[in-house]
């Protein structure tokens, strides 16, 4: 997922990566793509609490199982 920052030289938002120790900017062009950016972070962090959640409930549904 991308990891949207401010850029230092021009203070445009923009994708950061770090390779290697080197940071680089990737300019995000329309406010739109970030906005949508923002909302595909928010469905994902849903999605992955819970995927978390749904583990959590099968591994004591299965050790459950395994009590008896």
């Amino acid at each position: 997922m991308s990891d949207v920052r401010t850029c230092p030289t021009c203070g445009a938002k923009a994708k950061y990566k770090e390779k290697e120790g080197v940071e680089t900017f990737t300019a995000v062009q329309d406010e739109e793509a970030f906005k949508k950016i923002g909302q595909m972070k928010k469905a994902m962090e849903k999605f992955k609490a819970k995927a978390e959640a749904l583990e959590k409930e099968l591994k004591a549904f299965k050790s459950s199982k395994t009590l008896e």
